[in-house]
């Protein structure tokens, strides 16, 4: 190989010319041989400690960053550990993520990830312990009149003691009591108008009353002046 790099080089030579340099790459290897490298480190990545709600889905994420960088690699195993050095294998394949839906009580517990490689066992382990917590409780309150719209919406936790019980009954009268008097509000507030514009209606007879009865001559002097004018003015 060697003396072939040689003779390449030579025919160049003789084509070059006198001045200037002329740099040329030379390959040259006893044995050439691809071949896969280890970067070694801890196959052990720790534990993640994963909280879910009751009838939420479960999801375990075993990918990491460096793994589409990778040569080498086969297919992820996530697995259900029980006691006594038992586990099950719940699944197998390409896709990095475990999901379970609606969770329950049951699914809590330890899981196991890893992925394998094609002759060095595996390259990554990673642990999950799994916490199942109470289903989440979503209580909506609307409130409609004729002028506005109220809703609220409160995302609380089942809880067994009766404080947190009695909180969410609070909260649901203060909600209800507010709408409640929001609404008398806009009724009186009609009543008020009302009884206003009557008010006005009502003071406007008694002045037309009080000159009438006082001074009803002249009211009617007025009268007939105005009717007199309008006559003169017509042709």
């Amino acid at each position: 190989m060697l003396t072939r790099e040689k003779e390449s080089f030579q025919s160049y030579v003789v084509r070059f010319q006198r001045e200037g340099t002329m740099l040329q790459l030379l390959l040259w290897c006893h044995i050439c041989r691809k071949h896969l490298y280890l970067c070694r480190k801890s196959t052990d990545c720790g534990v993640r400690q994963i909280n879910v709600h009751e009838k939420e889905d479960l999801v375990l994420d075993c990918e990491l960053n460096w793994h589409k960088l990778s040569e080498g690699l086969t297919n992820y195993s996530f697995y259900r550990v029980w006691g006594s050095n038992s586990e099950t294998l719940v699944y197998k394949g390409k896709r990095p993520t475990l999901t379970k839906p609606l969770v329950g009580p049951e699914d809590a517990g330890t899981y196991r990830c890893e992925l394998g490689t094609e002759r060095h066992g595996p390259s990554t382990i990673i642990h999950f312990e799994v916490t199942v917590l109470p289903q989440r409780i979503i209580v909506e309150t609307t409130s409609k009149s004729s002028t506005f719209v109220t809703q609220t919406s409160m995302f609380v936790t089942r809880s067994s003691t009766s404080g947190t019980l009695a909180e969410i009954w609070h909260d649901l009268s203060l909600t209800v009591g507010r709408a409640e008097y929001l609404k008398l509000e806009n009724r009186l507030r009609g009543r008020l108008i009302g009884l206003l514009i009557w008010g006005f209606v009502v003071l406007i007879i008694g002045i037309l009353t009080v000159v009438l009865c006082f001074r009803p001559g002249k009211v009617i002097d007025s009268m007939n002046t105005w009717f007199s004018a309008d006559r003169a003015g017509l042709p």
